[in-house]
């Protein structure tokens, strides 16, 4: 059985990356870096590191239970130190009385400025600015030139990842059966919306998958997803059980609130 045979057919690029990742580990023992993976791209990441005798693979974003992380494929004579996942932290300040920055907005600003998704991972907002984790080769550039975001002047500064400070985050599991893991199904039972309701919405480019517009209603959803409706919130895809005694099949997620 193919190894392609367990991921959708637009992960295959990825998969191929990490296949070749993988192998230039294992017959040359080079450690390879990631950039900033999503928590679909470091799940596949993993589950193939651990197909591969000899190869591991570990994960760090700047912080527990970090959304997106940079990655290490390395042999098993080495033990990889926090340094060499090459992450900086920025600390953006400005504040505007009359508007409120959003995580949209240091999104769209460093966007903006050229920068690829994957060269920077979470953005943590607090009410005086933000803090931004991003590749350590790109530090210097943010610095230089990120001065506004939005309507609102700012100043960037490279800190200390000891400083960082996470925003406490509520969330709720929730669990149910579905027909199958559809995308419209699935968000229908999450927010209690009719299908009717949730098809036009995911048609019209409403909801995101991994951060990226899906269409499909009838797209599949995986262990790992985070998906995202404009106007609901977001939730985490977090087990995909087997079928019920009825032919349903088991879903657990997690909800941000």
């Amino acid at each position: 059985m193919s190894i392609y045979q367990h991921f959708r057919r637009d992960e295959h690029p990825f998969v191929e990356r990490v296949l070749e990742w993988t192998e230039r580990v294992r017959a040359r023992y080079q450690v390879i870096r990631t950039d900033f993976l999503d928590p679909r791209q470091a799940f596949i990441a993993r589950s193939i590191a651990n197909r591969e005798a000899g190869v591991y693979f570990e994960t760090y974003g700047g912080y527990e239970k970090a959304e997106r992380v940079r990655g290490l494929f390395y042999p098993e004579y080495v033990e990889p130190s926090r340094e060499e996942f090459g992450l900086a932290l920025l600390q953006v300040k400005g504040t505007n009385r009359f508007l409120t920055l959003e995580h949209r907005d240091y999104l769209g600003a460093l966007i903006g400025l050229g920068i690829k998704r994957e060269k920077f991972g979470d953005i943590l907002v607090h009410t005086d600015g933000a803090q931004l984790l991003v590749a350590e080769e790109i530090a210097g550039y943010v610095r230089l030139y990120m001065n506004q975001v939005h309507r609102v002047r700012v100043t960037v500064e490279e800190v200390p990842l000891e400083g960082i400070s996470v925003p406490e985050q509520s969330f709720h599991p929730l669990s149910f059966t579905v027909q199958s893991p559809r995308l419209d199904a699935v968000v229908g039972d999450v927010y209690r919306l009719s299908r009717a309701k949730v098809v036009a919405p995911i048609q019209n480019g409403r909801v995101k998958v991994n951060f990226r517009e899906i269409n499909d209603p009838s797209f599949y959803l995986e262990e790992g997803d985070i998906v995202s409706f404009k106007g609901f919130g977001r939730f985490k895809v977090t087990s995909i059980g087997g079928e019920t005694k009825k032919g349903r099949i088991k879903m657990e997620v997690v909800v941000f609130d």
